[in-house]
């Protein structure tokens, strides 16, 4: 299949980069499972712009810079906040219903998230992301340019020499039923999401295993931040939910955090009490937790009016409920759990790759807005912001693209790979590194539990290397390749952090450093195995 621009992943970055490229050329998206299977379509809390004439882009950009422990890019940050209020539109004209206040200045109810110094959240409720997504899908599915690909799972880029540029990508290996083709593609756009299923408990859906950052990887490209995984502080503790998320607005609305005593306990932490932001709070309950040997801290809103919390949060209410627990009456049991990625695969301001042909949106991407620590709600801007910059410099660079030569590609070759009939190879290894993960680099973290991570980690990736050598290609040996690498970039990025900073945290370095570091690496042998060598990058504090 070939097609002007190949989109792996159907959240919010890649729909709306589709939607726009689809005007000038051809757009086929492969999305591993179904369309709706997104991190953007559980996002419950909303948009952060600046909207409302009280509000103003520095008091948005110092929460942003304020959040990120000092290794936010400013000039990015500024940018993305002062285009923040017209991607909004954007999405409103594309038939987004945001929740309205015809008593507020900017027509929109807008609610306020941790770290935020004012209301800036636009939001349905706590179905942002659902409505989000429908609104995409819809424009998606009737668009005559492009082609949206359900259960078509990427294995690996498509690379060719380049004279000019060493290396390019020309598209991706895309597996259907089974069986592996080449799609090429005169551009490549990873949208694939984050790295949540990397740990044992996760508020991330099933999808999110790392797939567009460990293909750049392989194929080269610099990767940046892998260390700073954002731990969501209030995931529902209950023993038939896996991953349902406690939106951060619950807070923002006067929720507050309790011990099991239902003594308020953040007032010990930080001044802003159960608005501080993420790092703070998700250490907090740590630490609470481990003090007092219970299992879960709790969530309490119960003392605001019963019909407006049913009206703020219909969705949160409903579930509870459905598990025995009326929110409007007793607190919510809460844990942490890895919620994303704030690092990914490098990318300059228009969503260009350090890899000639490659570009990377949304989650997989580093952009430099995010630094140590995401401020809440800044995720789906950056995402919007970014689909609207990438799309502009294609169209203005078209020229240029439209003349590259068609590459010759290889197809897929199996060699003398068999079949796979044991799949306890794949669920064995699978538990091992989440639970690895989630017990030696978690939310605090020592050298000594990091050291011992990445052996067993090195171990477990080499067998996963020569599995996946042995034996057809199947959609879960995939996945837990690319768990297995993104893994061990974590592991890497973690112990090359001689300090504590933002979403990073270890005992052994438990103050700042006076420099900053930026964690820049790429694959050291392109030839082989998963080593990386770092490039020092490093500013004053």
């Amino acid at each position: 299949m070939d097609c002007d621009f190949l989109v792996i992943g159907s959240g919010i970055a890649g729909l709306s980069f589709a939607l726009k490229c689809a005007k000038f050329g051809s757009v086929v998206v492969v999305t591993k499972k179904r369309d709706v299977d997104t991190a953007t379509n559980l996002a419950q809390g909303g948009i952060a712009a600046v909207l409302e004439k009280d509000d103003s882009f520095e008091s948005h950009i110092g929460d942003t810079l304020g959040a990120g422990a000092g290794l936010c890019d400013e000039a990015v940050v500024r940018m993305v906040v002062e285009d923040g209020p017209e991607r909004v539109e954007e999405l409103v004209a594309l038939g987004v219903g945001f929740v309205g206040d015809e008593e507020s200045s900017s027509g929109y109810s807008l609610g306020r998230e941790g770290g935020h110094s004012c209301r800036r959240v636009a939001h349905a409720n706590d179905l942002t992301g659902r409505e989000i997504e429908r609104a995409l899908l819809s424009g998606v599915r009737n668009h005559a340019n492009i082609q949206l690909l359900e259960e078509h799972m990427v294995v690996d880029l498509l690379m060719v020499e380049s004279g000019d540029d060493g290396r390019r990508c020309v598209g991706a290996y895309v597996m259907v039923d089974g069986n592996v083709e080449a799609y090429s593609a005169k551009v490549t756009v990873v949208c694939s999401g984050g790295v949540g299923k990397v740990y044992l408990y996760t508020t991330n859906p099933d999808i999110a295993t790392g797939d567009g950052v460990a293909m750049a990887f392989r194929a080269g490209a610099e990767i940046e931040g892998m260390e700073f995984v954002q731990f969501h502080p209030t995931c529902l503790y209950h023993p038939d939910e896996k991953n349902f998320l406690i939106s951060e607005a619950v807070r923002g609305e006067g929720g507050v955090l309790v011990g099991a005593n239902g003594e308020q306990f953040m007032g010990r932490y930080d001044p802003r009490k159960d608005l501080a932001t993420r790092d703070t709070v998700a250490r907090a309950i740590d630490k609470e937790l481990k003090q007092t040997g219970e299992d879960c801290v709790f969530l309490d809103i119960s003392h605001r009016d019963s019909e407006f919390i049913k009206n703020r949060f219909p969705t949160i209410y409903e579930r509870c409920l459905h598990r025995g627990i009326d929110i409007t009456k007793q607190p919510i049991p809460v844990v942490p759990a890895a919620h994303y990625m704030c690092g990914g695969i490098r990318v300059d301001r228009d969503g260009r790759s350090s890899v000639s042909g490659l570009m990377a949106l949304g989650e997989s991407s580093c952009t430099g807005l995010h630094g140590g620590n995401r401020l809440a709600s800044n995720s789906l801007l950056e995402a919007v912001v970014y689909a609207d910059r990438a799309s502009k410099y294609c169209k203005k660079t078209w020229q240029d693209i439209g003349e590259l030569e068609e590459p010759q590609v290889d197809s897929w070759e199996c060699g003398n790979a068999r079949d796979l009939n044991e799949e306890i190879l794949i669920n064995h290894n699978w538990d091992a590194i989440r639970r690895s993960m989630w017990n030696y680099v978690g939310i605090v973290r020592s050298t000594k539990r990091l050291i011992l991570a990445k052996k067993r980690m090195e171990f477990i990736n080499k067998e996963i290397e020569e599995h996946y050598r042995e034996f057809y290609v199947t959609h879960n040996m995939t996945e837990l390749r690319n768990i297995s690498l993104i893994s061990l970039m974590i592991i890497q990025s973690a112990l090359h952090r001689k300090e504590s900073r933002g979403l990073h945290f270890v005992v052994d370095y438990p103050e700042k450093s006076n420099t900053v570091q930026r964690t820049v690496f790429k694959r050291k042998n392109m030839n082989s195995g998963s080593d990386i060598v770092f490039n020092e990058e490093w500013k004053n504090d």
